[in-house]
């Protein structure tokens, strides 16, 4: 499919988001094979198409309401989600996770499936690829909280990093863990295993609590 023969390339559309009760309004500026542009009336999104539920013309015209200026400067290469990660290193954004799951921070690294993000609440959180909704950045003059870079500094990871999701849990084993932001209780403890898919956490009881790896979304040290 190429992007200049998309029927809602440049129109007003809105688009449902997995996880995500509202749907995402703007203009659709670009479409790579992995990921949509949208630009909304504040803000850019950019959505990983496996998270797309459906895509419609929007039923009503775009607001006269102020044109956020671009985050990144336009490329001719087509657009892919890697690429937008690399080009978000170091810009203050919102990322969507799940259901009321939104942090703010930076994206520090980007590794074969994962990226580690650096936020002022949760510090370095480790994010899946494939669970990523969208990633919103802000406008270059904002900062965390209006936090002035003395309070906040971007502090590059503590953790020794894996080229893969998979083998950084591993290396997270002994470890206490927060998984999926601390969705359920159930999420945070001691790191025991993984084995055949499924990792063991021993919760705040000393029980044993297992979670299929596919399902988890983060992993943060607190």
């Amino acid at each position: 499919m190429k992007n200049a023969n998309h029927s809602l390339l440049n129109k007003l559309v809105e688009i449902e988001v997995a996880g995500k009760g509202m749907p995402l309004r703007g203009k659709m500026i670009d479409l790579g094979q992995d990921i949509i542009v949208l630009r909304g009336a504040s803000h850019f999104y950019y959505i990983p198409l496996v998270h797309v539920k459906l895509l419609r013309p929007a039923s009503q015209e775009e607001s006269a309401e102020a044109v956020p200026e671009i985050p990144y400067e336009p490329q001719s290469d087509p657009i892919s989600y890697r690429k937008v990660l690399f080009s978000a290193k170091g810009m203050f954004s919102e990322l969507y996770i799940a259901g009321t799951q939104s942090i703010h921070g930076y994206v520090t690294s980007v590794m074969n499936d994962y990226f580690t993000f650096y936020s002022p609440v949760y510090h370095t959180v480790i994010v899946s690829l494939s669970h990523l909704k969208y990633l919103s950045p802000y406008h270059p003059d904002v900062t965390p909280y209006t936090l002035p870079p003395e309070q906040f500094p971007l502090k590059p990871s503590p953790i020794s990093l894996a080229r893969t999701f998979d083998q950084q849990i591993r290396k997270l084993v002994g470890e206490f863990v927060v998984l999926d932001l601390g969705d359920h209780p159930n999420k945070t403890g001691i790191l025991k295993q993984m084995e055949d898919g499924m990792v063991e956490l021993a919760n705040a009881a000393g029980q044993p609590v297992y979670i299929h790896f596919d399902h988890i979304k983060t992993v943060h040290v607190p």
